[in-house]
């Protein structure tokens, strides 16, 4: 254990919970061995034990005479007392002797009473002490695992850019890649989009790193169009919740011609022929 987990294991408040003997046979014995592996806790418990008990001497509370007979009453000392017979003298009064015993026993039975206050109140000040170590840790955790949620999240957005990005320049190199760049309509002038069509499979992938379109409520989506010989052909529909850290290129159903993509945002499922008032890019081949 090192030199910081030690101090912090001696002020977490578990040793003072060990005097008082608040601890679970299995809490305690885990304890007793680090204060055999390490002297500084074992001399922290012999502390604890010591304030204890010099606490209990120099707070010690003299019992009123009520307190007193009713412990006795408690206790069945008062039996001994009534059980001791006057002797036979013949005087006027009889004379009770009292046995010295039951003093030194009220005299103990008065430490004890005042050493159990006193670990009554160091027992709840321990307790709230390591209570509120404890609700800071927890808001620690919590703290530390929303930045470590929040920390993927960020890797997880770069993770996903960058391998869109090499697909990119993956696919400007070859030779059987076609990029069609599409630019925003009057509907959205500054939206943008990417579309790859395979000359060789006819095969189509949208690029949703750089794609910039205008936003969808929970009724529409994206579909996208290839014109062919001047006619809107369907490609499917697509939204942004499809985009993974897994696909920064997703695919389209393939065409084998086109002129020129679009994009309009549909109705969820996509509709037969595109809402012209919504296209929201376009660009030719």
């Amino acid at each position: 254990m090192s030199v910081e987990n030690l101090k912090a294991y001696i002020e977490s408040g578990v040793l003072e919970l060990y005097v008082l003997g608040d601890l679970s046979p299995e809490e305690a014995l885990q304890v007793e061995e680090i204060a055999a592996q390490h002297p500084e806790v074992k001399a922290e418990i012999a502390a604890i034990e010591q304030a204890i008990e010099q606490y209990a001497v120099q707070n010690a509370v003299e019992p009123s005479v009520d307190v007193e007979i009713r412990l006795f009453e408690k206790l069945g000392l008062n039996e001994v007392e009534d059980n001791i017979q006057p002797e036979p003298i013949y005087t006027e009064e009889p004379k009770i002797i009292r046995l010295d015993e039951s003093d030194g026993k009220v005299r103990n039975l008065r430490y004890a009473l005042v050493a159990c206050v006193a670990l009554l109140i160091i027992s709840t000040a321990a307790l709230f002490i390591t209570y509120n170590k404890l609700t800071d840790a927890h808001d620690q955790i919590a703290s530390l695992n929303l930045d470590k949620q929040k920390f993927a999240g960020v890797v997880s957005k770069l993770e996903f850019e960058n391998q869109g990005l090499n697909n990119m320049a993956a696919m400007a190199d070859s030779k059987e890649w076609t990029t069609i760049n599409m630019e925003g309509q009057p509907f959205s002038p500054t939206a943008k989009m990417k579309v790859y069509w395979n000359k060789k499979d006819k095969s189509v992938l949208i690029n949703y790193v750089a794609m910039d379109l205008p936003k969808t409520d929970k009724e529409h989506e994206y579909q996208l169009w290839a014109m062919v010989n001047g006619k809107p052909v369907s490609l499917g529909v697509f939204g942004k919740s499809d985009s993974t850290s897994n696909e920064a290129l997703v695919k389209m159903p393939a065409i084998q011609e086109a002129q020129a993509f679009a994009v309009t945002i549909e109705p969820m499922g996509g509709s037969i022929n595109p809402t012209m008032d919504k296209l929201s890019v376009m660009g030719g081949v």
